[in-house]
């Protein structure tokens, strides 16, 4: 088995022990999956880091809970922040041990932490490699659950973290309604 190989099996071997099961599969573990396809779909001849940051992107999310840090924008900041700063660990750890360098490393580890999002190529390709596994497998089920404006200023985020090259592909990928669409024009 390779570096690689090694790598995304110890993920997942970690993120089948999320109890958050969907479609029959820990969310984890699913995420992870449909993250690995999207990053393989987008950026084809992507570095060994940056499938490996987003196969572990979201490694263990359910180890920290929501509910566990202070409600409002700065407890979800602190919590995401926290989070991110896990997945990183754990995803350096799990690189350590398929026996990848420092380098590669923290190179991987600068990505989950999104450290140079619009700076970086490979942090800005995980980001589109995020926004685009959101829009095509958890979008639709999450927008009808938001009032209009709140959904509207996600969509706007998701739109500001992309690539212009990314959010031109959205247009090209996905039938959004108008009032959606006009946050991924370039």
């Amino acid at each position: 088995m390779s570096k690689l190989e090694n790598a995304l099996a110890s993920i997942d071997a970690a993120n089948r022990h999320d109890p958050d099961v969907r479609e029959g599969e820990p969310a984890a573990w699913l995420y992870g999956r449909r993250m690995s396809a999207e990053c393989n779909r987008l950026f084809p001849d992507a570095s060994e880091p940056l499938q490996i940051a987003a196969r572990g992107q979201h490694i263990e999310r359910w180890i920290m809970k929501r509910q566990d840090f202070p409600e409002g924008r700065a407890g979800y900041l602190t919590w995401r922040t926290t989070l991110a700063k896990h997945h990183a660990t754990r995803v350096g750890e799990i690189m350590q041990d398929a026996g990848y360098d420092s380098q590669d490393i923290e190179r991987a580890q600068k990505m989950i932490r999104k450290e140079g999002i619009k700076r970086d190529a490979d942090v800005q390709a995980l980001e589109d490699v995020i926004c685009f596994t959101f829009l095509k497998w958890y979008f639709a089920p999450f927008a009808p659950s938001q009032d209009p404006e709140k959904l509207d200023r996600i969509v706007t985020k998701t739109a500001l973290k992309m690539s212009e090259p990314g959010r031109a592909r959205v247009l090209e990928e996905f039938d959004l309604p108008e009032s959606l669409a006009v946050h991924f024009r370039v």
